[in-house]
């Protein structure tokens, strides 16, 4: 380690082995700070870990998070750790509270133990669910009523507000980001998407163009948009990255908590992410289409005036054939992931709740 990578000081990533995180890694270690990955690798990978000191430990484990922070002097805490998946959380809602609330619970715990006065938490347009009385294409502001449809979102909405509470009560400064569709990959080719399973659009359209997956299915293509299939806000997981280290650099008072969407305030669809695909990889995506699936709004998009403003904050990668190109790079040549152990997500999740690594 240099001494001008240490120069900025230590920051704590926790969940620092998965998509997100391991970016937001890179991206602290490029900016001159000293990422320490906490990790327990129930969904992260070890191969992901390329910037900072490695630390196997469990989220929900304040004392092995407060002797780490100890340990390496860490300054501030990016939290990633947690289960993301939505449909999961609606079958196995105590697993969700337990890592979800119950490691937010055990890291403020530890950051206060341990004297660490600063943290970025890592939540979701989850918090929002389905806000009604929207016009056709309308952004989604903070200031939204919050009304989760799912376990998932519940927890990341108790976990901002536990935030915002032991900031107000402990002079914790915080920020907790909102985002919408991460996506694509490292342009070195490093880091990439890898989830067990595959749930998000463009990876299953890439896989699905290559051969490696299923022919996607389009839910619905009658919706009040203007090629009538589902538009989204997608976010590429390097301007995602920038984000969270801005957010842990910008001056913020003791006790100040502050929410902020990161996204592009503007959306692709489900057939224009497709033809993007197309154009890339050079041969058509196989799909069908299908009915609506329940429960989809026609549009989600964010509003990200505010983390623009607070953060002085812009996507600069976010493009279609920005975010295609780069995960089309990875999975053609992804270094992990691949050939997962033959364990369902339930074994899995299970395995990492019974367990806590000191």
């Amino acid at each position: 380690m240099t001494t001008a990578a240490r120069s900025r000081g230590t920051v704590l990533v926790t969940g620092g082995a998965g998509y997100i995180g391991a970016h937001t890694a890179k991206a602290l270690s490029d900016g001159g700070w000293r990422p320490v990955v906490y990790d327990n690798l129930s969904s992260g990978f070890r191969e992901a870990v390329l910037w900072g000191e490695f630390v196997h430990g469990d989220v929900r484990n304040a004392r092995a998070l407060r002797e780490t922070m100890e340990h390496y002097g860490v300054e501030a805490v990016i939290h990633f750790a947690s289960l993301i998946e939505v449909g999961r959380s609606v079958e196995r809602p105590d697993l969700f509270y337990d890592t979800n609330v119950g490691g937010t619970a055990a890291l403020l715990q530890a950051m206060q133990d341990a004297g660490v006065p600063r943290l970025v938490f890592s939540s979701t347009a989850a918090v929002y669910g389905q806000p009604e009385g929207l016009g056709p294409g309308a952004a989604l502001t903070e200031g939204l009523p919050k009304e989760p449809t799912s376990p998932y979102g519940d927890t990341k909405l108790a976990c901002e507000r536990m935030i915002a509470a032991h900031a107000k009560a402990f002079g914790l400064s915080a920020v907790a980001l909102r985002y919408f569709n991460a996506c694509g990959a490292d342009p070195s080719g490093l880091i990439g998407e890898a989830h067990d399973p595959e749930t998000h659009l463009i990876p299953l359209t890439i896989r699905a163009g290559l051969g490696q997956g299923k022919p996607l299915t389009v839910f619905g293509t009658d919706y009040d948009t203007p090629d009538g299939a589902c538009l989204r806000d997608y976010i590429h997981v390097c301007d995602l990255a920038d984000a969270h280290v801005k957010a842990l650099e910008v001056p913020l008072a003791a006790g100040q908590f502050e929410a902020a969407n990161v996204g592009t305030g503007s959306g692709y669809s489900v057939l224009e992410v497709i033809g993007a695909a197309e154009q890339v990889l050079g041969r058509p995506i196989p799909h069908t289409i299908g009915p609506r699936r329940a429960g989809d709004p026609a549009t989600l998009i964010a509003d990200p005036s505010k983390a623009k403003a607070l953060l002085s904050w812009a996507p600069a990668h976010s493009s279609i054939e920005q975010i295609v190109g780069s995960a089309a790079a990875w999975h053609r040549r992804q270094r992990y992931g691949e050939k997962m152990a033959a364990t369902s997500i339930y074994e899995k999740e299970t395995a990492a709740a019974k367990t806590l690594v000191d």
